[in-house]
């Protein structure tokens, strides 16, 4: 039988296994999650698959419930929240509110499982934003931020979720370093996440500020800001028309910087340009 029939099968066998599944047993559910999470890894399309076979409840069942299963399956939820069809029914299936929850542990490797499929759920879905909003998402992540701070795949993942429901994330976020700026006292973090484009003209940045009003009360602001080299910005201020020059052939090989540039092309003071700013005020 050829390998790509024997996955489909097996991955088959697990779906009907879990939907007709009346409690959680761990012996007889974990090898079917197994199968479905080595799926969902090395294959982006069984996301329909498992939303049509109407697993998802059993899903958000079991992430609320504290078991072995539990962080099996949220990594698997993080793997098929790359995918439309599982972001668009997770709401109505309990998935996101049981995400919320997961949020509430004191389990860094389940944190960074929960946070991950947050904010691949929300990327680039104003919905998906204002639902995990109204959950209140934001101080939830915050404080996951704040007291972990030291945990660097924890902390990007916090940090990328909170761009996404600002709608400022960068994709999946795998290609940007943050990095803490400045010294601050506790009352205020700041965390850059940069993106150089490998031909060394224009670099992004997103900027995470959180600023401590009082005690439990923060803002939360994020900024998507761009910074002109040197040499760039001599150019630009040389001759303006090999600014348009540059834009409409040598960017056209890069789509997505030339909607950055072409908001921020006139008047760019000081090399660096604002391109978004969004503003959380939260409680903890």
């Amino acid at each position: 039988m050829p390998s790509s029939q024997h996955s489909m099968d097996s991955i088959s066998i697990a779906l009907g296994a879990i939907s007709v599944t009346t409690e959680l047993v761990v012996e007889e559910l974990e090898p079917h999650i197994e199968t479905l999470l080595t799926a969902a890894v090395k294959q982006s399309s069984i996301a329909e698959q498992v939303v049509e076979s109407g697993i998802l409840p059993v899903l958000a069942q079991a992430l609320r419930r504290k078991s072995a299963l539990t962080i099996l399956t949220a990594r698997l939820v993080a793997e098929l929240s790359r995918e439309a069809p599982f972001r668009d029914s997770c709401f109505e299936t309990g998935i996101l509110s049981a995400l919320m929850t997961l949020l509430l542990s004191e389990n860094q490797e389940l944190l960074l499982h929960a946070s991950r499929a947050m904010g691949r759920i929300c990327c680039d879905s104003n919905l998906q934003q204002n639902r995990l909003m109204r959950l209140g998402a934001v101080p939830r992540l915050v404080s996951v931020l704040l007291q972990y701070c030291e945990n660097e795949a924890l902390l990007s993942s916090c940090l990328l979720a909170l761009c996404n429901l600002a709608d400022m994330g960068e994709e999946d976020g795998s290609t940007l370093v943050w990095e803490r700026r400045g010294h601050f006292d506790e009352e205020v973090h700041v965390f850059h996440g940069t993106l150089q484009h490998s031909f060394g003209f224009v670099s992004t940045a997103t900027v995470v500020q959180l600023n401590q009003w009082s005690q439990g009360q923060y803002s939360v602001r994020v900024e998507v800001v761009q910074k002109c080299s040197t040499l760039l910005w001599k150019e630009h201020n040389r001759r303006q028309t090999g600014w348009r020059l540059l834009s409409f052939t040598c960017l056209g090989f890069f789509p997505k910087l030339y909607k950055f540039i072409k908001y921020s092309v006139r008047n760019i003071p000081k090399n660096r340009s604002r391109l978004k700013t969004a503003v959380f005020h939260t409680f903890l």
